[in-house]
């Protein structure tokens, strides 16, 4: 049997209300900033699950909206991880049903003997003034699968539906997605979820009145309104659709509401999680007694308290490359090169310094010949992702190249030593001061040349 082992979510900083928006809609949207994809929400949702966790030998990334069309976007997370080199690594995708799919791979590869690490994060755009553009989100979500005998939630009945079926589709050339009328996509997928429900709860031999908590996701948000009365199933049921706070997140979505679930759930608890695009999956969890000692650092209450809800509506258009911008009066970057990347791989992605081992100073970046000592070849690896930091002194650049100037850019001590210069992010640069303490996340510095030119920044502790 298989269960998870840890989880993590992960929830960008940034607001969107959605009376910016035009349409009279209520609550807000979460926005990933400029410099955020889904590759570098993914390792933040990852980073919590494999805090205090296992090793890990497999990772699934699933997302509709990759970094790269033809690149292994599983790489990138490996990389910034620090994941074995010997670790299976495959994207998953084509429809946001495949985050839920994905887990229910994980746990047949745990079910298996192995520890696969499930990733799920998604960028939700519409074209402007449509539903999907108001009622979506940005976030992601992780989770680890291993043996049900440490696990925090067992995985106690499954089921699946696929179904051909024109609700919401989107080719290469599309700019964005289409779907069909709700009225359609509710007749054929209410049907499709409430037999899949009946299955999922048959193969955990429970009723309906036995679960604690069913998370109900699906492309439509007419199937959403109707599937709990239409199941009968109380109101109290009904797990928390993060509508009014987050928006849909594609194929995170159903993963950051079980995550939420997980959040405050207790040893008993049971949760059926449903996700109904071009069919359905569910999955049926029991939480553990070790359900407090599995939690990750940060819930999503508090990724859901951390935010700036002041986002300009014509800002967004511009991150998201629908709004057509006058570009910094400065040249283009040039696109990163293979070899360099390649080279520095431990210190660009997964921030590895280096510590001498002859007089224990911190190396940053890592160097073969000690900056204090002088000894060659003396260097031990010396992870920085998660040390604590602080501002040293910053200065507010207006010219330098940026989606969103001025750039913070920053000289930044680290507690257990350490000095570099890097930029802020998450930041509002009229509240910096000296002596700001800031942890490091993992973001896009820019994309030239079809390059994604991955970094790390520092931000104001969330």
């Amino acid at each position: 049997m298989a269960g998870i082992l840890r989880y993590g979510s992960y929830v960008p900083y940034f607001r969107l209300q959605r009376t910016a928006l035009g349409d009279g809609g209520r609550g807000e949207r979460a926005v990933a900033s400029y410099d955020e994809d889904t590759a570098s929400m993914a390792v933040e949702a990852a980073r919590d699950a494999l805090h205090g966790g296992p090793a890990v030998d497999a990772l699934l990334f699933s997302t509709t909206s990759p970094p790269y069309a033809e690149k292994l976007n599983a790489a990138t997370l490996q990389a910034a991880l620090s994941l074995p080199k010997g670790v299976t690594a495959l994207d998953t995708g084509g429809s946001s049903r495949a985050g839920l799919s994905s887990l229910l791979v994980g746990s047949d590869l745990a079910a298996a003997g192995r520890i696969p690490l499930v990733c799920l994060a998604d960028l939700s755009v519409g074209a402007p003034g449509g539903a999907r553009e108001s009622g979506g989100g940005d976030a992601a979500a992780a989770f680890i699968f291993g043996d049900d005998s440490e696990a925090i939630a067992r995985i106690v009945g499954r089921a699946s539906f696929t179904e051909e079926v024109l609700d919401t589709w989107r080719t290469p050339e599309m700019a964005f997605p289409r779907q069909w009328e709700e009225r359609f996509g509710a007749e054929v997928m209410l049907p499709i979820l409430g037999d899949t429900l009946k299955r999922a709860l048959q193969s955990a031999g429970l009723k309906p009145d036995q679960v604690s908590k069913v998370i109900v996701d699906s492309t439509n948000p007419r199937v959403n309104r109707e599937f709990l009365g239409m199941a009968k199933l109380k109101p109290e049921q009904a797990a928390d659709d993060l509508s009014a706070s987050v928006g849909r997140a594609g194929a995170a979505h159903a993963g950051l509401m079980l995550a939420k679930a997980l959040d405050g759930a207790a040893p008993g608890d049971r949760i059926v999680a449903l996700c109904g695009a071009d069919g359905a999956d569910a999955i049926v969890l029991e939480v553990t007694d070790k359900i407090g000692k599995g939690r990750p650092r940060r819930g999503v209450e508090r990724w859901l308290s951390s935010k700036r809800n002041d986002l300009a509506y014509n800002t967004y258009l511009k991150w998201r490359g629908i709004l057509p911008f006058e570009p910094p009066r400065r040249p283009d970057p040039d696109r990163p090169a293979g070899p360099p990347m390649q080279r520095s791989e431990h210190w660009k992605f997964g921030f590895i310094g280096g510590r001498c081992t002859s007089c224990g100073a911190a190396n940053l970046p890592p160097q073969r010949v000690c900056v204090m000592c002088g000894a060659v070849d003396q260097m031990a690896e010396e992870p920085y992702a998660d040390a604590d930091c602080k501002i040293a002194t910053y200065t507010l650049d207006y010219l330098a190249y940026s989606m969103q100037p001025p750039v913070v850019a920053a000289v930044v001590d680290f507690a257990k030593g350490g000095r570099i210069n890097c930029q802020l992010t998450d930041v509002d640069p009229q509240q910096v001061e000296i002596g700001n303490e800031l942890e490091m996340t993992f973001r896009k510095m820019y994309t030239a040349g079809g390059v994604h030119n991955y970094f790390w920044k520092a931000r104001p502790k969330r």
